[in-house]
């Protein structure tokens, strides 16, 4: 069965690096940015690997400052196989 594919859109001035999502992302694709600052002066979170993402949102549901909107691409329903 192929694996969900998602995206992830974030609004990096919103953040304020308090790092829950970066602790609930099943893929592991979320970090902090160690070398950057956003508007409000945090270092805000990032992308590490766009296409392990799963689009499960578990990062919106969690983020207290509504820094996530997350996309999920809709799965191709299966075949019917012929019996003969």
């Amino acid at each position: 069965m192929a694996r969900a594919k998602g995206m992830v859109v974030l609004d990096e001035d919103r953040c304020k690096g308090c790092g829950l999502c970066t602790s609930v992302c099943p893929a592991k694709i979320l970090r902090l940015a160690e070398d950057r600052f956003n508007a409000k002066g945090y270092h805000p979170v990032e992308v590490v690997d766009m296409d392990r993402c799963t689009g499960c949102a578990m990062c919106a549901a969690i983020c207290p400052d509504v820094v996530f909107t997350v996309y999920r691409q809709k799965r191709q329903p299966r075949q019917a196989v012929a019996t003969a």
